[in-house]
């Protein structure tokens, strides 16, 4: 398949159809399972001003700059960067920026599946064998129990990747675009009505005490690189995915309107999760700070005390099967892309044959919540003395790889890139056009850059 926008195979079909498969891209796995612990991890209310803040000063240019590069360079990041530095008269070297990128995505996607894998499972179990109960001590136990067998969380991270390699095989419009029309809405709405009833029958008052009064304290380096690192990962800016994206959108489509609307549903979506799970959880007595199995622990509670609860549980798994999906086809679609035109590979082949290869680097990711579970690799630096293989290879992609991906597009489209190019793609008037160039020139890579530099002149290593 060619790699320019008047040969792909696939269009989105208006602005509706790219605002929904971005939303979906966004609305995965990060908004609904990494935030809640995220938030947990590091102290509630300092880290939700923190990762908001991040958004708007830092993830949003960055989207925005993402989008006009790839609709502008119509193919892969790393072909793009390079074609648009050339005509700016800059060595295409630029263009491993964008293979730095997609490098990012697939060790992303390699643990992302597993999770996505998760899912898949609680549909399967739930179906079968029901809710494990309404106790927290029994859902506790069902969930270590499911972590503890390696090999069931291999299939399920088989079949998760398999559904992911056909639909990205087939195509990007026909799948993901007309799955999210109707599944996102759902999912919203799924998401607000969880809310509704953690609000009601949880500790609302301690909830919104942790999630909406920041404690001074916890405003730390390490939270800020954590706030930081999620934005990026739950958004998908960094890995060059919006460029992929945005290389399929024909010229009508409004970019700006795109980037913010997908934002602002990402955003709506993670604070509905923080509602639906933090009143629960101060309710029935857990850790807030109960890392990845916080959602998987904590909502089945909720579920066990509705009328309907299981069938409620299995439409709230299917549903969030569904947007880890749509993230995943994005990831995989980054690496596919990049694949189709430098090795001239079908669309069949690359999707599948990369798949396999995350499945293979996803069983380390496994393994680390049982067999490997006390193999500490990095023990001997200080803060990752109770790192697992996992909690490394998380924190490597979203706190130090996207932040510096991140760092090197800002650069790129601030300095390199005249800013009548990104005007041109975004609409910006001249004041638009000043705005958006100080941003990427000189706030958004600061930013960063005292960001990820803080812990290190701190002292602190995130763990």
């Amino acid at each position: 398949m060619g790699a320019t926008r008047t040969d792909r195979q696939d269009h989105w079909t208006g602005r509706t159809g790219f605002t929904l498969a971005t939303i979906g891209s966004a609305v995965g796995l990060g908004s609904i399972w990494k935030f809640p612990y995220e938030v947990g991890s590091n102290g509630g209310g300092a880290f939700v001003l923190l990762y908001l803040a991040g958004l708007v000063l830092i993830v949003v240019p960055l989207m925005l700059a993402e989008f006009a590069l790839g609709r502008r360079g119509g193919a892969d990041p790393a072909t793009a960067l390079a074609a648009i530095a050339a005509r700016c008269g800059a060595s295409r070297l630029w263009g491993l920026v964008g293979i730095a990128g997609v490098v990012t995505g697939f060790l992303i996607l390699s643990y992302y599946a597993v999770i996505g894998g998760w899912t898949l499972a609680y549909v399967a179990e739930t179906v079968v064998r029901g809710l494990p109960g309404a106790e927290a001590a029994a859902v506790q136990s069902h969930f270590d129990g499911f972590l503890a067998a390696p090999g069931r969380m291999l299939v399920f991270h088989a079949l998760f990747l398999a559904v992911t390699a056909v639909i990205v095989a087939r195509g990007v419009t026909g799948g993901i675009e007309a799955a999210s029309r109707v599944l996102m809405p759902l999912l919203a709405g799924l998401m607000v009505l969880l809310a509704v009833y953690g609000l009601l029958e949880g500790d609302t008052g301690r909830a919104a005490d942790f999630l909406l009064r920041p404690d001074p304290a916890h405003f730390t380096a390490r939270a800020a690189l954590d706030a930081l690192g999620l934005g990026f990962f739950s958004i998908g800016v960094g890995m060059g995915l919006m460029m992929t994206y945005a290389a399929y959108a024909d010229a009508a489509i409004d970019l700006r309107q795109v980037a913010v609307v997908s934002v602002l549903g990402d955003t709506a979506v993670s604070l509905l999760a923080g509602l639906a799970v933090f009143p629960l959880v101060f309710a029935n007595g857990l850790d807030p700070a109960g890392g990845p199995g916080l959602v998987f622990v904590t909502l089945p509670i909720a579920f066990a005390r509705m009328p309907f609860g299981t069938a409620v549980a299995v439409a709230f798994f299917l549903l969030l099967f569904v947007a880890a999906l749509a993230s995943a086809i994005s990831m995989l679609e980054l690496t596919v892309a990049m694949a189709t035109r430098r090795f001239g590979w079908g669309r069949g082949r690359a999707s599948l044959g990369i798949a396999a290869l995350c499945y293979a680097g996803g069983i380390g990711t496994v393994l680390s919540f049982s067999h490997w579970a006390g193999w500490h690799p990095l023990a001997v630096l200080p803060g990752f003395e109770q790192a697992t293989f996992f909690d490394l290879l998380d924190h490597a992609t979203s706190n130090l790889l996207l932040p510096l991906t991140g760092f090197a597009l800002a650069v790129f489209a601030g300095w390199i890139v005249p800013s009548e190019v990104l005007a041109a793609e975004l609409g910006l008037g001249t004041t638009g056009q000043r705005r958006m160039r100080w941003l990427l020139r000189y706030v958004v890579p600061s930013a960063i850059a005292a960001t990820a530099a803080a812990p290190l002149l701190a002292g602190v290593r995130p763990a």
